[in-house]
């Protein structure tokens, strides 16, 4: 990730980091709306906004935002005098990412499904539109998702892995929306097979893009170092 600093430092370099991030947004946002179309269960991140948003009538959208926020305000609270302002950009982030949930969401409303294959195929297709974008955000190095950022908060001030936290995280997400969901509505919804499998698989995917896309990232952002490092040639004529 880069700091404050870094990015002023070189401002062509960090718009194109910022772009890259919103690419990443949009497919994550495309990842998510297709889960909601499967019917399958979403995964453990946006099980809770989803539930809530089933609830109260509020969009997808709205609720991620929200429950990002929240997130965010966590991250501080538990960080403090140690937390990275330049994170803050989560908030931004995330009111982007609600917004594209939504629209992606109403763009492929009209799509149906006639069997239970037809609905894996869906999900299948949002685990891989989430890795994609997960591992786009990744290449940016500019933030981390809010979600993730709580995970890293928790690690950084306590003897906790990485890996063995997100694990605790995201069964915590689930079961608060089993809960919420078993108490509101009387059954399951929202936390299905399709919420497992983007448990298992979007992190292992997201590790075959990330393998990808990481010399395309460094190249490119290599020249924009180049670039902005060259002396002007005296010899060039004015």
């Amino acid at each position: 990730m880069i700091t404050i600093k870094e990015a002023a430092k070189n401002k062509k370099q960090f718009i194109l980091r910022c772009i890259i991030l919103c690419m990443g947004l949009a497919f994550m946002a495309l990842g998510v709306a297709f889960s909601i179309k499967a019917d399958l269960g979403v995964s453990p991140i946006s099980s809770v906004p989803y539930i809530t948003g089933y609830i109260s009538g509020l969009s997808t959208g709205t609720t991620t935002f929200i429950m990002n926020v929240l997130f965010v305000v966590i991250q501080i609270l538990i960080l403090r005098k140690q937390y990275d302002k330049f994170q803050l950009l989560q908030i931004p982030a995330s009111l982007l990412f609600g917004v594209l949930i939504d629209l992606f969401e109403w763009i492929i409303k009209g799509l149906g499904y006639s069997n239970y294959l037809e609905q894996w195929g869906y999900c299948v297709l949002g685990i891989l539109f989430l890795a994609f974008g997960v591992s786009l955000e990744v290449a940016a190095g500019l933030i981390t998702n809010a979600g993730e950022g709580i995970v890293l908060a928790v690690c950084r001030v306590a003897p906790i892995k990485f890996g063995n936290m997100k694990v605790v995280f995201d069964v915590t997400l689930m079961l608060i929306t089993v809960v919420i969901s078993l108490i509101a509505l009387h059954r399951l919804e929202g936390v299905r097979e399709g919420t497992v499998a983007a448990a298992i698989f979007v992190g292992q995917v997201t590790k075959i893009f990330s393998r990808l896309l990481r010399p395309l990232s460094e190249n490119i952002f290599r020249r924009t170092r180049t670039n902005r490092n060259r002396k002007p040639d005296q010899n060039k004529p004015l």
